[in-house]
């Protein structure tokens, strides 16, 4: 069997060592062990990688691709709704999925919170709105709530890493859970509605009873809850992607006038009343190649064993990039690099801009950080357009 190490790590200690320093770099990053093997051919995938980066960065290689002008523009999947007289808090921000979503809903933002910094920032250049505390500031245990009283809504995505299957599902045992963070948020605060999202799995049989013991019941005592289940498809993002969410609002007559929102698009066959929602190369402005569908799920880069500039997140999610030819490895930062680094099977290269556009933010969205960084700020967030439905019938619910 082959030996498993870690690059300067030779026993139990020296590798405790390495994943400390790895998560005090990122709380997401799960380091793992690699065989001898497995190690010699990542580092030759790394070297000619970076010989292609920089034969593309001197020139050397010749574009095969025009640049592409998307067809989807993000802001017509969400109008801008009248300005609402209550305010939102925002928890775990992210890059902004939600709060974005939210704002175009007419909720003004009186705070968000967000951990990673770039995050953060990325946020507060692109809202500009109310109070956004990121780095230490933005860690949402032990703030005093309390100030917040009074906010019309609370809303936020715990993160999904303790519940999904690139995280390990360790659900609560997961010392990124931040589900009891949220539930003291909405205790403290008592808004009228809360909306809290997450992967499909925390509503798997196998958190049935977390979700039961751990989030329902302790807001049940002031709050009607509901949980619903959307698909980004059916809100004119051209991406497979769901997410389960839980609606509370503390009056009887605000929750039995709220509906889950109703899809606006279609993707397959027809349906009357709706819009066709674009497949990916059409999103993104591509020639027509004869096939065309869904963006697979996009993962985000900084969960996993390294953070990386790849989207890819299963086998199956890799074929369907390979019938539309588009290579989901290593994304470029703009639409520019990506032309004058050619993919080697000539698939068209992806951009930041572009995986924003497949996950329903506007192409201009100030998304800040190194490329990896403002891959997991789009991986990690609520598709917009998504969370522009649910705020809007709660909006309607609270009117």
């Amino acid at each position: 069997m082959a030996k498993r190490s870690l690059p300067t790590a030779s026993s139990a200690s020296e590798v405790a060592g390495v994943r400390t320093a790895a998560a005090a770099v990122n709380a997401h990053h799960q380091p793992r062990l690699l065989t001898d093997e497995e190690r010699e051919l990542w580092r030759r995938r790394s070297a000619a990688s970076r010989d292609a980066k920089r034969a593309a960065l001197n020139g050397e290689l010749t574009p095969i691709h025009d640049l592409n002008v998307p067809k989807l523009d993000p802001y017509e999947l969400m109008p801008q709704a009248e300005v609402r007289d209550g305010a939102a808090l925002s928890l775990f921000s992210g890059g902004g999925g939600l709060d974005l979503g939210f704002s175009r809903a007419g909720f003004t933002h009186a705070a968000s919170y967000e951990l990673l910094s770039d995050a953060a920032e990325s946020l507060r250049r692109g809202l500009n709105e109310g109070q956004v505390f990121g780095g230490a500031a933005g860690n949402v245990m032990g703030v005093d709530w309390h100030q917040w009283k009074g906010v019309e809504v609370v809303h936020g995505g715990p993160p999904c890493q303790p519940f999904s299957v690139a995280g390990r599902q360790l659900g609560h045992a997961d010392e990124r859970n931040m589900w009891p963070a949220f539930v003291d948020c909405v205790m403290k605060t008592r808004p009228r509605a809360f909306i809290a999202e997450n992967v499909p799995a925390l509503a798997s049989k196998k958190f049935a009873d977390y979700v039961r013991e751990q989030i329902v019941e302790p807001l049940s005592r002031h709050y009607t809850v509901q949980q619903i289940l959307l698909r980004a498809e059916d809100y004119g993002v051209p991406q497979g992607r769901r997410r389960v969410m839980f609606v509370g609002f503390r009056r009887a007559r605000d929750s039995a006038r709220f509906t889950a929102p109703r899809p606006t698009h279609f993707w397959g066959d027809s349906i009357t009343g709706r819009q066709r929602t674009l497949g990916a190369r059409e999103a993104l402005g591509l020639p027509d190649t004869g096939y065309d569908a869904l963006s697979p799920t996009i993962r985000s880069t900084l969960t996993g064993p390294r953070n990386t500039t790849s989207i890819l997140n299963s086998v199956a999610a890799q074929r369907v990039f390979a019938a539309m030819e588009i290579w989901p490895n290593g994304v470029a930062p703009t639409r520019e690099a990506a032309r004058s680094f050619p993919a080697e099977n000539g698939h068209f290269r992806l951009s930041v801009p572009d995986v924003a556009i497949l996950q329903g933010f506007p192409e201009d969205w100030p998304f800040v950080g190194a490329t990896y960084m403002k891959l997991g700020q789009i991986g990690n967030a609520v598709p917009p357009p998504m969370g522009y439905a649910v705020a809007s019938s709660v909006a309607a619910a609270l009117a």
